[in-house]
């Protein structure tokens, strides 16, 4: 995914997000032709992790189903 893909893309935050004043979020684009884009809040000008659509798919899944949950 070139930088200009994501040029003018319509970022989101989670609604999760607004509580925290939006200094520790992450911001999702979904992107013309199917990838997204996610990106550090903070740093906007920064890097963006690109995903296609399985990839984010799997992703949205498993931490729905708590596979990322910090266990003690």
């Amino acid at each position: 995914m070139l930088a200009h893909q994501i040029n003018g893309a319509v970022w989101k935050k989670g609604s999760r997000s607004n509580g925290t004043g939006g200094s520790n979020c992450v911001e999702v684009a979904f992107l013309d032709g199917g990838g997204i884009a996610v990106r550090d809040s903070k740093d906007r000008s920064g890097p963006a992790l690109m995903f296609t659509p399985a990839e984010w798919t799997a992703f949205v899944d498993s931490a729905k189903d708590g596979e990322f949950d910090i266990v003690s």
